[in-house]
C-alpha cells in the first residue's frame, strides 16, 4: 500500500493515470506527446513507478506496449482509510464542496444579515 501513496503523491503520476483513465491503452508514444516539457525517459520512469505500485499494467501488442489503468489499488486505499471511518461524511462534504463550485453568481447573492440589539 506504500507504493501506491508513494505513486499517488507526484502530480504528473496523477495526470499519467488521469490520462490512462481517459483513454485507456496508451503507448509511451501518445503519453509522451501529453507532456511535452518531459522526456521519453521521464515519462517511462513514472510509468515504471505506476507499475511497481501495481496502478499501471502494460501488455506488448505487436511492436508497441499499451499501458492500461488498473483502479482496484485505489479503491483499496480508499476502502481502507475511507470507507471504513467516514465514507458517509466525506461523500456529503465532497457534494457539498462540488454544488458550492458550481453556483451561479445569482445564486451566490445571499441576503445581508440583520442585526439585532435588545435594549432594557
Amino acid at each position: 500500500m506504500d507504493d501506491v501513496f508513494k505513486a499517488l503523491a507526484d502530480p504528473t503520476r496523477r495526470a499519467i493515470l488521469d490520462a490512462l483513465f481517459q483513454r485507456d491503452g496508451q503507448s509511451v508514444q501518445s503519453l509522451c506527446a501529453l507532456f511535452p516539457r518531459m522526456t521519453r525517459f521521464g515519462v517511462m520512469k513514472h510509468l515504471a513507478l505506476l507499475e511497481e505500485a501495481n496502478l499501471v499494467t502494460s501488455r506488448k501488442q505487436g511492436r508497441s506496449k499499451l499501458h492500461h489503468l488498473n483502479p482496484v489499488p485505489i479503491q483499496q486505499v480508499a476502502d481502507r482509510w475511507i470507507g471504513k471511518y467516514a465514507q458517509p461524511f466525506t461523500r456529503a462534504l465532497v457534494d457539498l464542496q462540488t454544488d458550492l463550485e458550481t453556483l451561479t453568481p445569482e445564486e451566490t447573492s445571499w441576503p445581508a444579515p440583520v442585526t439585532c440589539i435588545a435594549s432594557t
